[in-house]
């Protein structure tokens, strides 16, 4: 859009006046042609606090699964078909094991694994960032298409610098795409003694222009190169330089502004460049597990294995670790009734 006042609609030339207040649980595109940029921004409210009800987290717990949960978001939303977007980190860090799951076009589902004691040591040492809790490891994250379809899976290493760097590697790594990503996370106070509230916001931006050959990257230090061998090193494209800067100025706070919207949010970022903000989408907490699916997921074990989860009352009791959702199968369900083998 050349103004604040309007945007323009996914679907033909409609202009409609911007938002005043962010519009929460939504995935909202933007474009800014005189720069070769795209890009989409999240803003979560009531999702977030749904995904995170299901758990009894400390707050620093939740800040990670926010941003967890917003990265999520920002990259399984770019999916052009029916699949699932999978987010999934195994650190050393106190919060060791983090899950994003995001089934297109608008669900999302996420769980975190962490140390009571580590936890608590790293909040008395006042390291309680989400970059600090998750530590080093590895970020995994898998394009899941069904069954007809091969999965496909990119791993990046989590060093101790957050999911923001580790997204940032992934696409100068795997996708050679020039890409900036900015997640925020907030807890909302309430008055009165009533429980707070969680918020997230997040944008992504990347940089892809007709012209391939405008969006070389330098390669990777190959780890064995001689001593003193020069980096190689590509003149950044200045359309992207003015992109990435201007991101950079982006704050937290403006990212989970309950007053700001996407629209005005861009256009205090691109205004000068012009960006175009199309219909923004839906984005909601929902658990795809079911009866028929843990069932399944059973029934994928050998009889001998299933025998083994038997408890002591007759029964085989399976709680969903993303919505708390417990399914009970008597032994004559999953033996199916012959004690097979």
């Amino acid at each position: 859009m050349s103004g604040e006042k309007s945007r323009g609609e996914k679907h033909g030339g409609t202009r409609r006046a911007a938002a005043e207040a962010a519009q929460d649980d939504m995935v909202t595109a933007f474009q800014v042609d005189a720069l070769d940029l795209r890009g989409r921004t999240v803003r979560l409210g009531a999702t977030l606090d749904a995904v995170l009800a299901h758990h009894d987290y400390p707050p620093a717990v939740k800040r990670v699964v926010g941003e967890a949960v917003t990265l999520a978001v920002l990259l399984g939303s770019s999916l052009k078909f029916e699949g699932r977007f999978i987010l999934q980190t195994q650190t050393d860090g106190p919060v060791d094991m983090v899950v994003a799951d995001f089934v297109s076009p608008d669900k999302i589902r996420a769980y975190a694994r962490f140390d009571k004691e580590a936890l608590a040591e790293a909040e008395r040492r006042n390291e309680s960032s989400p970059a600090a809790l998750i530590g080093r490891g590895h970020l995994a994250m898998t394009i899941d298409q069904g069954i007809s379809a091969n999965r496909y899976q990119g791993v990046v290493a989590l060093d101790g610098s957050g999911l923001e760097e580790a997204a940032h590697e992934y696409f100068q790594q795997s996708e050679q795409i020039p890409t900036r990503v900015r997640l925020a996370v907030g807890e909302e106070m309430k008055a009165g003694g009533a429980s707070s509230s969680w918020r997230a916001g997040g944008l992504l931006a990347q940089f892809l222009p007709q012209d391939a050959s405008r969006s070389r990257m330098a390669d990777l230090a190959p780890g064995d190169a001689p001593e003193g061998t020069a980096p190689h090193a590509v003149d950044e494209d200045d359309a992207w330089v003015e992109a990435r800067s201007l991101v950079g100025t982006l704050e937290d706070v403006e990212l989970i502004d309950r007053d700001l919207s996407s629209e005005r949010l861009l256009y205090r970022l691109f205004h000068e460049r012009g960006v175009r903000v199309f219909e923004p989408l839906p984005v909601a907490a929902h658990c795809s597990c079911s009866r028929e699916r843990v069932s399944g997921v059973l029934a994928s074990f050998s009889g001998e294995e299933r025998r083994g989860m038997i408890q002591d009352d007759g029964n085989v009791a399976v709680t969903c670790e993303f919505c708390g959702r417990s399914y009970k199968f008597s032994a004559e369900e999953i033996l199916g009734g012959h004690g097979d083998s």
